[in-house]
Order: structure tokens, then C-alpha cells, then sequence
């Protein structure tokens, strides 16, 4: 029973550790709110056969909503192995085969296939890490849709705000 006790604790101390890592690198994980939904896809403006990144993708409720909603390939990264394993499972109850979530380091992927990148992130991790990597490999057309905080330093090409009750979401074009 003693070493049940030791790996389980074990075990819940590496998960607690991987999201507090994750939370570190972009932002803590926040489910976003169902109804921003309409409201996010409404500024990317998805076409059909492009393919759209859900960075730090959570649960993978984007993803998923890009891969029913649309016809693109979506791929939602995540960085914490236990909401990576919710990101899964929500993916196997309500994804479908142009849906891929993947468990990972949003910073070392490649995202010079993406039309579109959307994420939730901190401002001061975004001004630090992130924004140089969306700069240096997004290709010229690419859109990047972040949710409640502005890419420090770009101007936006659309802000969706439309009461004071919502929160605010970013479209920026490269």
C-alpha cells in the first residue's frame, strides 16, 4: 500500500509540475468561454483547406470547433501532459479526422503551414517568446487571433469587443 501511496503522489506531483510549466511558458489554463466561439471564427475568417493552430490549445475546444465548424486541418498544441489527456479525449467523443492534437512545445513547432494561429497568452510571455516566433515563421498572409490580451507592439487589423461584459478579441494580419 506504501508504494501505491509513493507513485500516486508521484504521479499527481509531475502533472501539477507540468501545468504549473505550462502556465510558465504562455498562460495558465483558462477554459474560454462557449459563447467567444462565433466570435473568434467570425474575425479568422477560415477558408476552406486552410489550416488553423490552436496554440496552448487546453482542452482543445478551438480546435475541435475549427475541425467540425470548417473544412481545415486544425492542430491544437498543449504543453501539460493532463489537459493534453482531456485535449484526447475530447478528441476521440467529438473530433473528426481533420483534427490533430498534439502534446508538446508550442515553441518549437513549426508553424509555417498556418493560415491561421489563435491563443490565449499572457502579455508579457507573448511580448517575450512568442511574437518573435509567430514573426520570424508565419508566412506573409497568415491571420493570428488572440483571446483577451493584444500582441504587445502589433496593430491590430480588428478588435471584437462588443459590450463591456465581453472580453476583448484581437485579429492581426501579417
Amino acid at each position: 500500500m506504501d508504494l501505491f501511496l509513493f507513485i500516486f503522489i508521484i504521479i499527481i506531483g509531475l502533472a501539477l509540475f507540468s501545468v504549473a510549466w505550462a502556465c510558465m511558458s504562455l498562460a495558465p489554463f483558462v477554459p474560454m468561454r462557449t459563447n467567444d466561439l462565433k466570435r473568434i471564427f467570425k474575425l479568422a475568417d477560415l477558408q476552406p483547406g486552410e489550416t488553423f493552430y490552436d496554440l496552448g490549445c487546453g482542452n482543445g475546444k478551438v480546435a475541435i470547433y475549427a475541425a467540425r465548424n470548417y473544412k481545415v486541418k486544425a492542430k491544437g498544441i498543449e504543453f501539460a501532459w493532463p489537459i493534453w489527456l482531456l485535449a484526447k479525449i475530447n478528441q476521440f467523443f467529438k473530433g473528426n479526422k481533420n483534427l490533430k492534437i498534439k502534446f508538446g512545445n508550442l515553441f518549437k513547432q513549426d508553424l509555417s503551414q498556418a493560415d491561421v494561429v489563435y491563443f490565449f497568452g499572457m502579455p508579457d510571455s507573448v511580448k517575450k517568446r512568442l511574437k518573435e516566433k509567430l514573426e520570424r515563421e508565419l508566412k506573409p498572409a497568415a491571420r493570428v487571433v488572440s483571446y483577451v490580451f493584444a500582441v504587445p507592439g502589433w496593430q491590430p487589423a480588428m478588435v471584437d469587443k462588443p459590450s463591456d461584459k465581453d472580453v476583448t478579441i484581437y485579429l492581426y494580419q501579417r
